[in-house]
């Protein structure tokens, strides 16, 4: 479950102070609506006391009123600078990680990427041998996805029943070749989705014969994306949710396969005499500094009292002043939200693990765009 930090790079680009909320939303039930009422306020005044701008404290207070209407339970994630709410999501489901309020030189989007690891795209198409229905989604995202109709030709469409006959023959043909033409429209479409999304996941729904006859049509570049299911998408009622279910299923397998790619990918790097990776926070911190890091591989509990300096230039990130290369010290910060930071202002991608994933207890790895050199005389790497 990796995610690509490309997206937020323009933020962390951004000098502070940030000041940060991660807190309930809730509008709460009648026995606790008061507290709910009362969490704007309680937001403000712990800003306050950690030294915020009042424009910020103001700010804040505002964007963290209470979810009137959503369904709880529901949580938030602002980020406030300069008087101006650069960021504010409204999250589904209880807080991932402890309620946070704070003050510092960079934004920690921790709790933010612990609460919704991605936005994993997916594609669910209901295929026909006329029409068909191709839906966008994003697990993570709310709100409705995005559905577009193809229209195949309708001519010929029907095969007919078997028998003998040049005639009837010639009728057949052509019918068989209007649904690969239908298909072709059909597949062509779903690669230009995956292209312009980045979709992981290809889910075929509807006629049977349809859906092989698209699927043979996928590039094949995007062939491994795809999976079947034997059901129809727009009937509604119960079989709809059965539906639902099966597609959270393939992208839980899937979300698990890709992890353990990952994983196999590391142990098999390590065991290199020049790998591709790195393990240990000095070790990944040197790497991003050479923006060499392709996934950083983070395990923020066992780094949460580690500080790193954040730097408002390349190499953004270091361990000490004198690694800092003429860069402004921003301040000392909590290293998991220095090597985001880091890792999203060099286009790498991120995925956080629990305890006993990262071998020898290290909380941090990496694997890299290129190797290490090797190791020189005293230890030194090449």
């Amino acid at each position: 479950m990796t995610e690509h930090l490309h997206k937020y790079a323009d933020l962390y680009r951004q000098p502070g102070p940030w000041c940060l909320a991660y807190v309930d939303a809730g509008a709460g039930t009648v026995e606790g609506a008061e507290a709910a009422e009362a969490r704007p306020g309680n937001v403000r005044a712990a800003l306050a006391q950690q030294g915020a701008p009042p424009a910020d404290q103001e700010a804040m207070e505002v964007a963290v009123a209470p979810a009137y209407g959503v369904p709880a339970p529901v949580s938030r994630f602002v980020l406030v600078r300069q008087g101006t709410v650069a960021l504010n999501e409204l999250l589904p489901g209880p807080l991932a990680a402890p309620k946070k309020t704070s003050v510092g030189p960079i934004p920690d989007l921790l709790p933010l990427l612990k609460h919704r690891p991605e936005e994993f795209p997916y594609i669910v198409a209901e295929v026909s041998r006329e029409d068909s229905e191709i839906r966008l989604e994003y697990v993570g995202r709310p709100g409705p996805a995005s559905i577009q109709g193809v229209e195949g030709s309708a001519e010929d469409i029907r095969k007919l029943p078997g028998g003998g006959g040049w005639a009837q023959n010639k009728l057949q043909r052509r019918t068989e070749e209007s649904w690969r033409r239908n298909a072709d429209g059909v597949a062509g479409q779903i690669d230009r989705i995956v292209d312009s999304s980045g979709a992981r996941l290809i889910v075929l729904a509807g006629d049977v014969r349809a859906r092989s006859l698209v699927r043979d049509e996928i590039a094949e570049a995007h062939r491994s994306l795809v999976s079947m299911l034997d059901a129809k998408t727009r009937t509604g009622g119960p079989h709809q949710d059965q539906f639902q279910d099966r597609v959270q299923e393939l992208i839980a397998l899937r979300w698990a396969a890709e992890q353990e790619q990952i994983m196999d990918r590391l142990a098999l790097q390590q065991a290199q005499a020049n790998p591709e990776s790195a393990a240990g926070i000095g070790a990944v911190v040197h790497a991003l500094q050479q923006a060499q890091v392709d996934v950083l591989i983070l395990n923020d509990n066992e780094l949460a009292d580690h500080p790193l300096l954040a730097l408002g230039a390349e190499p953004w990130v270091a361990s000490a002043e004198e690694q800092a290369l003429g860069a402004e010290v921003l301040g000392r910060v909590p290293a998991p939200a220095a090597l985001l930071r880091a890792a999203a202002l060099t286009d790498a991608s991120l995925l956080l693990v629990p305890d006993g994933v990262l071998p020898g207890g290290t909380g941090v790895a990496a694997l890299l765009r290129w190797p290490t050199g090797p190791t020189a005389p005293g230890g030194a790497v090449a």
